[in-house]
C-alpha cells in the first residue's frame, strides 16, 4: 500500500496529497485514526479521505486501515534491522547520522523496488533487449548515469548499446531507429521533457520502448511499450538523487542479468573475453 501511495503522490490533489504525506510519514499512527480524525489532521474533509482511499483501490475504510496496519508493521520490522535513526536528514545531523539515514533510505528503496517490480514487464523488457539489433538509452542528470551503466553492461556481453548524453543527439538518433531496435529511457519522475521526447520519437520511428521510472502514471510511462517501476524513497535532498538512483541501478542490474542469463553461453564467453583484456592491461601496468 505505501509503495502505491508514494507512486501516486505527484498526481494527487492538494487535499489528497496532505493525506498521503501524513500516512507515509507515520503509517502506524495513521492506521489508528478514524476518517474524521484523519480529515482533521490533514485540514481537509471526510469526502477527501473517502476519495483518497477509493483511489488507492479500497471500497471501505475498514479494509484500508487493516492493510495500513500490516504495512506499518512491515515497515517497522524492516527498519528494526537497520541502524536506529529517525526522521529526514537534518542540518544538525552528525556524519554518522547522515551515513545511517542514507543507508536506511537506500536499503528500503531497494527492498520496496524488489517488491514492486512487475516480473511480467521485466520479462518482456528482457525479451525485447535480447532480440534487438541495437539498444539506445537516454536520461538527464543522475538518470544519465543509469543509462550509461546499462550501456556498459550490455556492451560487456556483446550487445550493441549506445547511451546518449545530449538530448539533441538522443533525439536525432531516436529518429533513425526502427523495429529492430529498443530505446530505453530513465527518469525518476517520468516527467522530464527531454526524456519523454526521446522515447516518443523512438516509438514513432518503430522502435520498441522501455521506461524506467518511479511513477506508472507518468508521461514517460504512457509513451513506453514496457514500464519498469522503481519504488524509491527520497529525502529532502531530492535533487541529489539518493534512493531514486540506487533503485534505478537495481532495475538495470535485473534487466542486464536477465538478458545475460537468457543468452548464457554467449554472454559468459563475452564476459571472460572482456575481463581478460582489462585484467591483462592492469597486470602489464603493474610490471612496468
Amino acid at each position: 500500500m505505501l509503495i502505491r501511495i508514494r507512486a501516486a503522490m505527484p498526481a494527487l490533489r492538494p487535499s489528497e496529497g496532505r493525506i498521503a504525506e501524513l500516512i507515509v510519514g507515520d503509517p502506524a499512527a495513521a492506521a489508528n485514526l478514524s476518517i474524521a480524525e484523519l480529515a482533521a489532521r490533514c485540514e481537509t474533509s471526510t469526502t477527501s479521505v473517502v476519495r483518497f482511499y477509493q483511489r488507492m483501490g479500497y471500497a471501505h475504510f475498514k479494509d484500508f486501515r487493516i492493510d495500513l496496519t500490516r504495512e506499518a508493521a512491515r515497515e517497522e520490522l524492516a527498519k528494526s534491522r537497520l541502524p536506529e535513526v529517525s526522521g529526514d536528514i537534518d542540518r544538525h545531523d552528525s556524519l554518522g547520522e547522515i551515513v545511517s539515514k542514507v543507508a536506511m533510505n537506500e536499503t528500503l528503496s531497494l527492498a520496496d523496488t524488489a517488491r514492486a517490480l512487475d516480473m511480467e514487464a521485466l520479462g518482456r523488457a528482457v525479451a525485447l533487449v535480447l532480440s534487438a539489433r541495437r539498444i539506445d538509452s537516454f536520461g538527464v542528470g543522475a538518470s544519465a548515469l543509469v543509462g550509461l551503466d546499462l550501456q556498459q553492461k550490455l556492451s560487456r556481453i556483446g550487445r550493441t548499446a549506445i547511451n546518449w548524453h545530449d538530448s539533441h543527439s538522443a533525439w536525432t538518433s531516436a529518429a533513425t531507429l526502427n523495429g529492430t531496435c529498443v530505446a530505453v529511457a530513465v527518469s525518476h519522475t517520468g516527467a522530464t521533457v527531454d526524456t519523454v521526447e526521446f522515447l516518443a520519437i523512438a516509438r514513432k520511428s518503430g522502435a520498441a520502448t522501455v521506461a524506467i521510472t518511479n511513477f506508472r502514471d507518468s508521461p514517460l510511462a504512457a509513451t513506453a511499450d514496457v514500464t519498469l517501476t522503481t519504488a524509491a524513497r527520497e529525502t529532502q535532498f531530492r535533487s541529489g538523487a539518493l534512493g531514486s538512483r540506487i533503485a534505478q541501478l537495481m532495475v538495470v542490474d535485473c534487466l542486464f542479468t536477465g538478458v545475460a542469463q537468457a543468452s548464457y553461453d554467449e554472454s559468459m564467453a563475452a564476459l571472460r573475453d572482456t575481463y581478460a583484456v582489462v585484467h591483462d592491461r592492469i597486470v602489464h601496468k603493474r610490471t612496468r
